[in-house]
């Protein structure tokens, strides 16, 4: 495993991160809590340092799956968790008031509640879960922040931005509040590379790049023969005629890489790793055959030009969040 600087922060956090909203269970069906919890230790055995969790993912069970293998292991783990919006929309949206998605004291609530989740004492990397910047010149966020820093419940603070609006956060960025963002990045939304990371290594603001592997569509496994469990996430992401569009986005990527070595999952981290202002990428991983494969990506190292170069080729400017 390599590391790599969380923006100004003393921590070195692995470049595989674990992201764990799969492991909530609710929106994402067929994991189980023992299956979580192994792949969890076995992450920490290959030298993930860094989880990505929420509050509101499985309200709260993933947190508390994380906050039981944290005491289950004797290793330095990074923990970033989120607070959701109050009114529970995602995305944001402009014309809402932050008072009506972070309150002062919603957000002191939030990040309490988490501690007690976790069991921890303190939160290394607490985030917005959603943001707009016609909020960033509103003050009780930043006092939100500043109290909770003080208190010892909070370490540094971050924002995971919007679905595909990378240019959402670029004001709160350069407030100089925030430590790190979190942003979908991958061979099909190449998008924060124009503004958002020039902007983060120019602040030196920390970058968990997420949803690298598209919900599964850069898997390679998504065709129109694909079933999900009702209910699921993915079975609205990949709605109507959408698996087959990846399919053919996906088979003519991997006509393009036949002749690079590694797995289409593997490829699709080391993108998101040969950019340098990633800090680190947080695929979902419930399995251990997942974190194994996941860590072999990082193993491998940065792409060759090349090969960037044509993955530059198969952007995909489309919103399945919609």
């Amino acid at each position: 495993m390599h590391y790599r600087k969380l923006g100004t922060t003393e921590a070195e956090v692995s470049e595989i991160g674990f992201g764990a909203w799969g492991i909530g269970g609710k929106q994402w069906q067929g994991g189980r809590d023992d299956e979580s919890l192994r792949a969890l230790k076995r992450s920490f055995e290959l030298g993930v340092n860094f989880v990505d969790t929420a509050l509101a993912y499985g309200d709260g069970h993933s947190e508390q799956l994380v906050g039981q293998a944290l005491r289950a292991s004797y290793h330095n783990v990074y923990v970033a968790t989120k607070i959701p919006p109050k009114n529970r929309i995602w995305p944001a949206s402009s014309s809402t008031p932050i008072s009506e998605v972070f309150p002062y004291d919603y957000i002191i609530q939030c990040t309490e509640e988490s501690l007690r989740n976790l069991k921890l004492e303190q939160i290394y990397l607490q985030q917005f879960h959603v943001w707009t910047d016609a909020w960033t010149q509103t003050e009780e966020w930043q006092r939100a922040i500043e109290v909770l820093k003080r208190s010892g419940k909070v370490r540094y603070f971050g924002i995971s931005i919007s679905e595909h609006e990378p240019d959402s956060a670029l004001q709160a960025i350069r407030t100089g509040a925030i430590t790190a963002v979190q942003v979908i990045y991958n061979i099909f939304d190449q998008s924060a590379e124009k503004n958002l990371f020039p902007l983060c290594q120019q602040m030196r603001v920390g970058v968990l790049a997420r949803v690298p592997l598209d919900e599964g569509g850069l898997t390679g496994a998504i065709n129109e023969n694909t079933k999900f469990e009702p209910g699921e996430f993915r079975d609205t992401y990949f709605r109507e005629d959408r698996k087959r569009q990846v399919r053919e986005h996906v088979d003519a990527l991997q006509r393009d890489l036949k002749d690079v070595p590694g797995t289409l999952p593997q490829i699709a981290l080391r993108f998101c790793l040969s950019n340098k202002a990633v800090t680190t990428v947080i695929p979902g991983m419930r399995r251990i055959q997942t974190v194994e494969d996941n860590c072999r990506a990082a193993a491998a190292g940065m792409l060759d030009a090349r090969t960037l170069a044509i993955l530059k080729r198969h952007t995909w400017d489309r919103n399945f969040y919609q």
